[in-house]
């Protein structure tokens, strides 16, 4: 993470930012619409540790379509949508990107949005094709055709989609949210509907890209071997392996498995091998986790217990068990909980989005603390959302537009 030196080299950096990386097909939004907020900059730069700040409410932009102002999105943003909690950072544009569908009401849409922290706005990167049915393709599926083995909008979306759980992620390199995008809808029948053959449908891992730059959507076909596509599992980019692991230890999929973007290509991690202990030392379904850049590690919180993956060892590991009754750590859950990694102190920052907690875990010492932040109270909506920016090394959290900051630890030399 870079040094900030002074609010003026800050709002420099950033706007410069907005002018050459927001580059997205949107006749409402400009890069001037996205210049940092200097007032903003100024009182995020001035936060001091283990304090919350209460920003203001976020502007919504982007080209709403008549799906978006149907469900109010213009006005309020996306919002968490059950399941679908995660939000990841986008390096080179310094963003935050979120996607995914709610349970079933009031919607399930396809749609993708980018947070500017800096300019404090929601912008919609990728207005909604038609709202889905739960198990279906809905009330009106004029948008949907079936090309190349795959149901998919006429605009290039998804039309089956699903939570993210924690299966959602983004590659630096390549410049994409990766998504793997699973839910129930009966395809086959879904098929026949549009006059196809379920035949043909490709079954193999149901993972999309979408890249910002272009504010596409894009299936990312592979073939085998590939992994199954469990609810509930993780996805996450490992830099050491160029590429994303998908995780889950269930009877559905018990294994971790290496995605390399450029190939297209699944591979079986061998991990924990000598011990032939994985079920015992492997996450299972609906976790939280997220890859820390110092360590080399993949930390992981599913229920009351804390994993680690050492990616060099090739090894998962149980480092703590905790009770369940037990009030010494959080409760990991993908549609409770969001878990990030914070690049200032090297903790792992996870709020508790049902009972309002926010909480520090150290993998040197493997243990977890709750944080008491000074200053303005954190949001007690019922919809939150939530990331960590190393950018302005901040942890966010929005309730739909208004925007509260924390920050656990300064930069130091």
């Amino acid at each position: 993470m870079r040094r900030l030196k002074g609010c003026a080299a800050l709002r420099a950096l950033l706007f410069v930012g907005a002018l050459f990386m927001f580059c997205v097909p949107s006749q409402n939004v400009t890069a001037m619409d996205l210049a940092p907020d200097s007032s903003v900059l100024r009182r995020i730069e001035a936060l001091e540790e283990n304090h919350g700040l209460r920003l203001g409410s976020a502007r919504v932009l982007g080209d709403f379509n008549a799906v978006a102002r149907r469900f109010d999105l213009h006005r309020t943003g996306p919002r968490s949508r059950n399941y679908s909690l995660k939000m990841v950072w986008a390096p080179e544009r310094q963003r935050a990107l979120f996607a995914g569908a709610n349970h079933g009401k009031p919607h399930r849409l396809n749609d993708v949005w980018e947070f500017d922290l800096a300019a404090l706005a929601w912008v919609m990167l990728y207005p909604p094709d038609n709202p889905r049915s739960y198990d279906g393709l809905g009330e009106d599926a004029s948008d949907v055709v079936f090309e190349d083995g795959l149901l998919i909008t006429r605009r290039g979306g998804p039309a089956v989609i699903g939570h993210t759980w924690w299966g959602i992620t983004y590659d630096p390199v390549n410049r994409q949210m990766l998504f793997m995008n699973i839910w129930l809808t009966k395809q086959e029948e879904a098929i026949r509907q549009l006059g196809g053959d379920p035949a043909a449908r490709y079954t193999g891992p149901p993972l999309w890209s979408f890249k910002p730059e272009t504010g596409q959507w894009a299936p990312l076909k592979s073939v085998p071997p590939g992994p199954r596509a469990p609810f509930g599992a993780m996805l996450e980019y490992v830099p050491e392996l160029e590429g994303a692991i998908w995780h889950m230890n269930n009877w559905q999929m018990r294994a971790t498995w290496h995605y390399e973007p450029v190939k297209r290509a699944w591979t079986l991690l061998p991990l924990n091998t000598e011990e032939k202990d994985f079920k015992q030392q492997a996450p299972s379904r609906e976790l939280v986790g997220y890859y820390d850049m110092r360590r080399g590690i993949v930390v992981a919180q599913q229920g009351k217990s804390t994993f680690h993956l050492d990616v060099v060892r090739r090894r998962w590991e149980k480092v703590l068990n905790a009770p369940e009754n037990s009030d010494a750590v959080p409760f990991g859950h993908d549609a409770k909980t969001s878990f990030y990694y914070d690049a200032a102190s090297g903790d792992g920052l996870l709020l508790d989005h049902e009972k309002k907690e926010l909480w520090a875990y150290t993998p040197d010492t493997s243990s977890w603390r709750v944080l008491n932040p000074s200053g303005d109270p954190m949001p007690k909506g019922d919809r939150l959302l939530a990331y960590a920016d190393p950018a302005l090394n901040a942890f966010v959290v929005i309730d739909d537009r208004m925007v509260w900051v924390y920050r656990h630890r300064g930069v130091r030399d």
